[in-house]
Order: C-alpha cells, then sequence, then structure tokens
C-alpha cells in the first residue's frame, strides 16, 4: 500500500465489521470484525511507531534515532 492508492471505508453494521478497499477497479477488500478493531489499530500504531524512530537516508540504509549524528547522515 502506498500513500497514493485509493482506499475506502465502509461500515457493514448490519454484520458487525468494517471493510476497507484498496483500490478501484479490482480492489483488494479487508473485513475487520467490530471485536477486531482496537487490535488492527494498536497494530498499526505500534508499526508506525517504530518507522517514526527511524530516519530513511539517501543512502537507501535506515538508522536508528538514537544512532543519528549531529549531521543527520547516521554516519556519526
Amino acid at each position: 500500500m502506498t500513500a497514493d492508492l485509493p482506499m475506502r471505508v465502509e461500515p457493514l453494521v448490519f454484520v458487525g465489521r468494517v471493510e476497507v478497499r484498496f483500490g478501484n477497479a479490482f480492489p483488494a477488500v479487508l473485513l475487520v470484525d467490530h471485536a477486531a478493531l482496537p487490535r488492527l489499530v494498536r497494530s498499526l500504531t505500534e508499526g508506525q511507531a517504530v518507522l517514526d524512530q527511524v530516519v530513511f537516508s539517501a543512502a537507501g540504509r535506515h538508522v536508528l534515532v538514537e544512532e543519528v549524528g549531529d549531521d543527520a547522515t547516521g554516519e556519526g
């Protein structure tokens, strides 16, 4: 999934689920039970928190924020 991929969310109240469609013509569909929504949100939030702690350098390697030197290249 990328930031520009169309995504639509539809609550399916009659079955207690949320439908998430990724894409347009032939979308991939994710159905999530109401009881599983907090777990999904928590997992995505945890993943985002880890990524937020990483700096992606121009060289394509990633460095934990704690390792980044003063010049923010990750080399010092």
